[in-house]
């Protein structure tokens, strides 16, 4: 009886070791991630953004792919051109489900933009986008475009919105991510 107490707290160990791995895997191979365009800037007419601001006018407002497939355990590539939010609602959450009349104030550069604070069915909000200020608003010189990598560990066909209230109920800010088993 001895030597099976040493044996079986063990077990028990390395059967708990199990419970504190993430159950969220990536994968890897076709269809284990999609890129998707966050915003884009406009080259016509010819646009140089080397020494000015980021014109916010210059900033077309859609997702593109507007729809993208991927395999459960992927990620898609959110790669952002502007202020925008990427915000991930769950399985079958349709955008006329999305409550816009609940926001919360942005809290960098731009201050008090209103961006959607819908928590029903949300699986992901990306940061508050004014926190990547206008390159000459500041001393310290940020870009507003960046990439935020999101995990889809289960099938699904997710909402995808921009989370900037007037780009998503003005422009249409949205798309989809179809998520295979």
């Amino acid at each position: 009886m001895a030597r099976s107490t040493p044996s079986s707290i063990g077990l028990v160990a390395i059967l708990s070791i199990g419970l504190v791995v993430p159950s969220a895997v990536a994968i890897d191979g076709p269809l284990a991630n999609a890129t998707v365009s966050f915003g884009q800037w406009q080259t016509d007419p010819p646009y140089d953004r080397f020494e000015t601001k980021s014109d916010r006018l210059r900033n077309v407002h859609q997702l593109i792919p507007s729809q993208v497939t991927i395999k459960a355990g992927g990620a898609i590539n959110f790669v952002i051109g502007g202020l925008h939010q990427p915000t991930v609602y769950a399985d079958g959450t349709l955008p006329t489900d999305i409550d816009t009349t609940k926001t919360t104030p942005s809290t960098g550069i731009p201050l008090g933009v209103a961006l959607i604070n819908d928590a029903a069915n949300r699986t992901y909000r990306g940061q508050d986008p004014s926190r990547q200020p206008m390159l000459t608003q500041t001393a310290t010189p940020v870009s507003q475009d960046r990439v935020e990598v999101v995990n889809f560990p289960k099938p699904g066909m997710y909402l995808v919105i921009c989370g900037v209230r007037d780009h998503f109920v003005q422009d249409g800010m949205f798309g989809f991510v179809r998520v295979l088993p």
